[in-house]
């Protein structure tokens, strides 16, 4: 006969009905990529403390985060995209790295003062990338003013950070928090970790001279529109008032192939964030003590945050501006009647997060 202790709890509940679930979806998914070269490059603009920068985003195209290949959380993809067989020579990543210094070169401009390095998991894991990857990584960027690593908070350790920051390299640990709310990280994320933890990797980062960029994510699923906006002002401040944490980007939720959210979607089930949620969390949360920004991938399709078609670049235009100003009345400068449905949505939507409009 069964008893009631923790683990035939949670045998097929829980975050293991997540990952059995999530495992199942992803074993659909039967593409290659060449360990050689990036998932991505690009080059932009980003708020830092020391101002706005030119910087170089680079996702390297690694064996794949340790707990997306478990099962991992619902709403990311990136798993699905990276290289079989769960690892990845030394001498592949750096040919990445290359890949990504000659994109830069071609562009014809600066060398961009801030380098931004995921890999869809934990830079800092090293069964991602070694040891041996992580001190060439930070010989490469040595003469850069500034760098972000993503990590998890696990592998947050100053041993680790101190081959970039014992070069005199400003350092960033970027981590995937997603909310301050435990209970939402657990339920609708499906992330194993604790809002404990992540103060204590930032307390590590400080130790080590480094800093935080909290990541946070609009409208997992199972939320309704006005629960994930008030999820994120509330994740927001906490993440603000954490020392150590100068930065907090929210991410809206698109909908990325072979997920839960993936399925959800197609079911009827879910909707990405309305633009003006965007909005409406920037702008009420202009006040912290830190930088916040946000970056709507995927802004007007139907798998991405969008409004009604007609005014989501706008809206996405005032979103960039406020990240590089931090100035909240951008968005009094862009209106549409598609806010007045959003309004609408906000207060009815109620129940199960199923969505009240497309």
């Amino acid at each position: 006969m069964s008893t009631p202790d923790p683990e035939v709890y949670e045998e097929g509940r829980g975050m293991d009905a997540h990952n059995a679930v999530m495992r199942e979806v992803r074993s659909r998914n039967d593409r290659t990529y060449d360990p050689r070269e990036p998932t991505r490059v690009w080059l932009d603009e980003d708020n830092t403390p020391s101002g706005v920068r030119t910087s170089l985003t680079i996702i390297l195209n690694t064996g794949g985060c340790r707990w997306a290949r478990a099962g991992g959380c619902t709403m990311c993809g990136y798993v699905a995209e990276s290289v079989d067989g769960g690892t990845v020579a030394h001498e592949d990543l750096m040919a990445q790295v290359q890949y990504c210094l000659d994109h830069e070169e071609e562009r014809g401009d600066e060398p961009a003062d801030l380098i931004k390095i995921y890999t869809s998991g934990s830079f800092l894991d090293e069964r991602e990338v070694p040891a041996e990857t992580r001190d060439a990584v930070a010989e490469t960027f040595a003469d850069r003013e500034r760098m972000v690593l993503e990590s998890l908070p696990d592998f947050v350790e100053r041993e680790r950070l101190a081959d970039f920051t014992d070069r005199g390299i400003e350092t960033d640990v970027a981590i995937g928090l997603e909310t301050a709310t435990d209970r939402v990280r657990h339920d609708c994320v499906n992330k194993y970790f604790d809002f404990a933890d992540f103060e204590e990797a930032c307390a590590e980062a400080e130790a080590a001279g480094a800093g935080v960029k909290a990541y946070l994510l609009m409208k997992p699923p199972f939320l309704t529109e006005s629960e994930a906006v008030e999820d994120m002002k509330r994740s927001v401040r906490r993440c603000a008032d954490v020392d150590g944490c100068h930065t907090v980007s929210m991410n809206p939720t698109n909908v990325q192939s072979y997920t839960m959210v993936e399925e959800l979607f197609h079911a009827g089930g879910y909707r990405p964030p309305w633009l003006w949620s965007v909005c409406a969390v920037l702008e009420e949360t202009a006040d912290v003590d830190a930088i916040v920004v946000s970056d709507p991938v995927g802004h007007g399709s139907d798998r991405g945050p969008h409004n009604c078609g007609d005014c989501d670049d706008r809206v996405q235009r005032a979103v960039k501006d406020f990240d590089l100003r931090q100035d909240p009345s951008v968005f009094e400068q862009v209106s549409c009647d598609c806010e007045t449905t959003w309004e609408a949505v906000v207060e009815r939507e109620k129940s199960f997060g199923m969505p009240l409009a497309r």
